[in-house]
């Protein structure tokens, strides 16, 4: 008889089970029955098709009747259109509660598929692992200490937007899902701004569970190649140092060998400087909180990006991806005090910082590739390249002989802008969307119990602009950022001191707690997922009132026979910049902004960076 009801006051769902174990548990049943009766659907179809939505739901539901000890399915939120997001959960000894886990030290491990719901590689590779976890025993090891937290399919919407066309350069199966969800945004680009019900559906997960390992399955895009299996993890100078020495010197060679010795073809994630002449090297790239493993960066977590290859046949591609999370599982277990140990004392790193009102180094937040670079192999296919009269530029062509090669590729990454960060911030109670976005990332927050006034650090941004065209349903603002080889840059915004108001209910933001990293990404102008860049405050940079030709006109002589200095000024700029001295409303401009009637609030950040609480009426 199946049970379904509430969690407490977080709004879980617990589908749970009271049946009796079925026959898959049976001591007497052979190994070979075993496998034939749980065979996957991918693997029942010989890995032709993948299961539609309600069919995989059954698959996990049938696991749970059989070991209801070991797996329970919680639903954790609802997609747009109103499908449940379930998460199955499977512990060796029935300990499914995040805080005692916590407390005995246990490691949670999260894994997430079909964020792409065209690339259900993981959901498939995620059933076969849970089946092998906890009804054929076969990985039974794998839960000795860790506790396996699996999102079967994230994009619930987009997977079922079923076809066969939904993938064009995608080897099987024979129908797939759709990229995106059904509000058509990315919900890999979603992971700061947190548009989608899903992303605060996720949020909502990631707090109550607080994993200590993350893994994002995907499927490739680009190059053509041998690997099967591709992989990342971030392990740059924004990484907490102990983290990033474990991921690169331990987690990776560890990966590499045991799926290599699986019989598959592993790498370091590819990405080609040049899509038409692979000969010119390898990309590097910055991991910024947009995406799955860039927001784990500030949740101060080690994240795994797995990306199968695209061409390979699906068969490879799901067992190719069971492998890897095998690989890792092993050494999580097997490290799973150290890992424990380095999140705990990445947290307290953080919260450290946030008690401290001054003298904190630097924080990263934009970073870019260097210009050294090493030589790196790679296993390429043969190619050639000509000139295309389709397209009119370079058609390369890959044959199916294998080519090893040396490719360059930076060798490393570097931090471009920087900030110390403030004791707190504070957001004027009318920036609610923002507020908003903080709580659904477990930001705490305090109130304003009375309207205040004084004064905070804060920024002017000038020469700022629209994309032009939409980015992920939004008008993506960018703030120029000016880079200097080995200095953290000095973009469009520049600090200034400011007094200003704020009403009741404006939010304070202190420092002191774990999330403090994910505020500040949020809160800077300059971070690349900023709720600036993401158009969260675009109506601050648009101007309101304007002056007509003939008042400026005449102001404009006013203000040069008043002030000879202003107007000395005024004929160096038209002297020297062209473009200014051929445009008349830029130079009636010039006067305007400096005059009184100019919008001192233009361009002016309305939250502020505080050094200190006293004097703020706080909410209790």
């Amino acid at each position: 008889m199946k049970r379904r009801f509430l969690i407490g006051a977080c709004g879980l769902m617990l589908l749970a089970t009271s049946s009796p174990f079925q026959a898959a548990t049976k001591p007497s049943q052979s190994s070979e029955a075993l496998e034939q009766e749980w065979k996957t659907p991918a693997e029942a179809s010989e890995y032709r098709t993948t299961p539609r939505y309600d069919e995989t739901m059954a698959y996990l539901k049938r696991m749970v009747s059989a070991a209801p000890r070991q797996l329970r399915l919680e639903v954790f939120g609802a997609t747009g259109e109103g499908r449940d997001l379930v998460v199955a959960i499977a512990s060796k000894d029935g300990v499914f509660n995040p805080a005692a886990l916590h407390k005995a030290g246990r490691p949670i491990v999260l894994i997430q598929n079909s964020i792409h719901a065209g690339e259900m590689d993981g959901k498939d590779s995620c059933l076969a692992l849970l089946r092998d976890m906890v009804i054929t025993k076969e990985q039974a090891a794998l839960l000795e200490k860790a506790v396996v937290v699996v999102i079967p399919i994230y994009n619930a919407d987009g997977h079922e937007r079923f076809g066969p066309y939904n993938r064009i350069n995608q080897n099987g199966p024979e129908e797939m899902g759709w990229r995106t969800q059904s509000m058509n945004l990315n919900l890999n680009r979603d992971y700061m701004k947190a548009d989608a019900p899903e992303t605060r559906a996720f949020l909502t997960l990631w707090n109550r569970w607080l994993p200590d390992f993350f893994v994002d399955d995907h499927v490739t895009d680009g190059a053509d190649y041998e690997y099967d299996v591709t992989y990342n993890l971030d392990t740059g100078p924004e990484v907490y140092p102990p983290l990033a020495e474990w991921q690169r010197e331990t987690l990776a060679p560890a990966l590499e060998e045991s799926v290599t010795r699986s019989g598959h073809a592993i790498s370091p994630v590819i990405f080609l400087r040049d899509d038409s002449d692979p000969s010119r090297g390898l990309s590097l790239f910055p991991d910024t909180p947009r995406f799955s493993t860039g927001y784990m960066v500030l949740q101060n977590r080690p994240g795994m990006l797995v990306e199968m290859h695209m061409l390979k046949d699906y068969r490879t591609r799901v067992t190719g991806n069971y492998e890897i999370l095998r690989a890792m599982l092993q050494v999580v277990n097997r490290d799973a005090d150290t890992l424990v140990r380095m999140n705990r004392a990445a947290d307290e790193a953080t919260l450290a910082a946030g008690r401290k009102s001054s003298g904190n180094p630097p924080l990263a937040l934009r970073l870019e590739a260097v210009e050294e670079t090493v030589l790196v192999p790679y296993r390429s296919f043969g190619y050639t390249r000509g000139l295309s009269v389709v397209s009119g530029g370079i058609w390369l062509k890959y044959t199916a002989a294998p080519l090893e090669m040396s490719l360059p590729k930076s060798s490393g990454l570097r931090i471009t802008k920087s900030v110390v960060q403030p004791l707190a911030y504070i957001i004027p109670a009318q920036w609610a969307s923002v507020i908003s976005v903080l709580r659904a990332h477990g930001v705490r927050m305090r109130r304003t119990s009375a309207p205040w006034r004084g004064e905070v650090e804060t920024y002017r941004c000038e020469g700022v602009k629209w994309q032009e065209q939409s980015f992920e349903g939004r008008q993506v603002l960018i703030v120029p950022i000016e880079s200097k080889s080995g200095e953290a840059s000095q973009g469009a915004c520049r600090t200034v001191r400011e007094r200003l108001s704020f009403p009741k209910g404006s939010a304070v933001v202190p420092l002191d707690q774990r999330t403090a990293r994910v505020a500040i990404h949020f809160l800077e102008p300059e971070a690349p997922d900023s709720a600036v860049a993401w158009g969260f405050f675009n109506a601050v940079f648009e101007q309101k009132e304007y002056g007509e030709a003939y008042v400026l006109e005449k102001l404009a002589r006013e203000m040069m026979d008043k002030d000879p200095k202003l107007a000395e000024e005024f004929a160096q700029r038209v002297a020297s910049d062209k473009a200014f001295a051929s445009d008349p409303s830029a130079r009636l401009d010039f006067f305007y902004r400096s005059s009184p009637w100019w919008d001192t609030h233009l361009g002016l950040y309305p939250v502020g960076r505080l050094s200190s609480l006293e004097g703020i009426p706080l909410a209790p």
